[in-house]
């Protein structure tokens, strides 16, 4: 069972940058698709972006395309969420979790949820 940890939240302005971090407790993941999702307070949890087992594709939602990267690093068993031109709308706590859907958008696609990372872009 594939254990997450997220990591790399905080607080920015807005126009800032910040670099959220994903590893696996005690397995490796470099055979899963993964993905980060967000939830603001009151709010469902969103999609964010997700990527294949090898990191050669991607997909992203629409209101972070052009300002977040999804990457991973295999050999160090970590994926990563590079969040640019962070705006206020942003703010939420951020999950990483793993599908055998990939393309999927859908949170019940995904399992082994992290505890999350919070963040917060001020205006």
């Amino acid at each position: 069972q594939v254990q997450l940890v997220e990591s790399g939240g905080g607080s920015a302005q807005a126009g800032g940058s910040l670099r959220l971090s994903c590893a696996p407790s005690g397995r490796t993941f470099s055979r899963y698709h993964m993905g980060w999702f967000r939830q603001a307070p009151g709010k469902e949890r969103e999609f964010v972006a997700g990527i294949n087992g090898n990191g050669g594709s991607t997909y992203y939602a629409d209101s972070v395309k052009g300002r977040f990267t999804i990457s991973r690093e295999n050999a160090k068993n970590t994926v990563a969420l590079q969040m640019n031109s962070l705006k206020p709308e942003d703010t939420a706590v951020y999950y990483c979790a793993v599908t055998s859907s990939y393309g999927s958008t859908w949170s019940a696609d995904f399992r082994a949820w992290g505890q999350g990372t919070q963040v917060t872009v001020s205006s």
